[in-house]
Parts: structure tokens; sequence; C-alpha cells
């Protein structure tokens, strides 16, 4: 872990892979160090911000350096969200053929694993979700122009869910009818950094 200035009033950390991301994010929002107001989660830093008014940042630096990453199997601070699945993507069969699967095996083990979803970005509501199995789906030679909301795809080691429509280089293993982003709910975020996610299957 490196840590990089930025500004007077944060600081960022960098690492290695995003699996040393998800294991140190939540290692700092289990142990809730005082005066961090907002923790930025990438797939290779974390950009933390401080209220410099109760703490100096070399304070919460050390403590943050102090801290050891949680592993994949602890317990996690955040909730798990379930996610009612279609396996009908018009790519499932190019997605399973890449990690040497069945369809059928393919989607046994994508909807029996526990997703963290590392950080969010692309658009409102999309969060990047690591699984426990190492897969690389390559992405689509020719992007498609409108992805539909809803879609479930994959891209290298990802899972995420399309929150509206919009143009998408990702796999499209299945579609589901949950709402990603509502500026109702108190968190707009159905999936926000850190939270774990499991896919049920439906027909």
């Amino acid at each position: 872990m490196r840590v990089l200035p930025y500004g007077d009033q944060a600081f960022m950390l960098e690492f290695d892979d995003v699996q040393q991301v998800i294991g140190h994010h939540a290692a700092i929002l289990a142990a809730e160090p005082p005066a961090i107001v907002e923790l930025v989660p990438a797939a290779r830093t974390i950009l933390v911000k401080v209220d410099v008014s109760l703490r100096t940042l070399d304070d919460v630096v050390q403590e943050v350096s102090a801290l050891s990453p949680l592993p994949p199997e602890a317990d996690r601070p955040t909730p798990l969200v379930e996610v009612p699945i279609r396996y009908d993507g018009p790519d499932l069969d190019d997605a399973a053929t890449a990690v040497d699967l069945s369809v059928e095996d393919f989607v046994r083990r994508h909807a029996a694993q526990t997703w963290t979803a590392a950080f969010t970005g692309f658009a409102p509501g999309f969060a990047y979700l690591v699984g426990e199995d190492e897969w690389e789906i390559p992405r689509r030679s020719s992007p498609r122009v409108a992805v539909p909301a809803g879609a479930v795809a994959m891209a290298g080691p990802f899972t995420g869910i399309y929150p509206r429509e919009s143009p998408g280089g990702w796999q499209i293993i299945g579609h589901t009818d949950v709402v990603l982003w509502d500026l109702e709910r108190e968190s707009p975020a159905l999936i926000p950094a850190g939270y774990r996610v499991r896919f049920r299957e439906e027909t």
C-alpha cells in the first residue's frame, strides 16, 4: 500500500490490485476511524477524505496505514443484497466458453458465489462486482449501441448491472428487474461500494 498526497483535506491509498482495495476498504469501514467523511474506492486506489477540523491528515494516515485488510471470508460490515436474475443473455454461451465451462455450470457457479462491489462508476448506480472465482471474461469485439436497463453483464473479473440504457461492450449474461438507482430512496444506489451481492436465479 502506498500513501499519496491529495490536497489538504484528503489522501489517496494506492494498491496493486482490486482485491487489495476490497480488503482495505472493508477494514476501514469496520474500524470507523473518526474524522473520515468519505471513502471513494476505485480499481486500484481509495480516496480518503478527512474532516481536518477534528483530526490531522497525518493522524488519520497513521491509523489507516496500521489496519490489516479483511480477508474475503471475514464478516463484512455491509449488507448483502439479493438480486433476482434470469440467465438469458445473448452472450451467455460466449462467457461460459471463455472460462471453459458449460452454460449450466457457469450459471450455477455465478449464482453460488458472493460478489463484492469493489467500486462504482460509469453511470449512477453501476457497481463493479468482484466474485470469488477468478474469471476473466473478454469484452465484446463490437460494443452495442444500446444495452437495456437491468442487463447483467461481465468483462474482465467484473459483473455489472446496467442501471439504464446505454452503450456497452460487456458480455450480457442475463437480466434483472431491480432498480439500481432511485433518487426517491434514502440511499439512491442499491449497491454502494463495499456491499455484497448474491444472484438468485429465476426462470
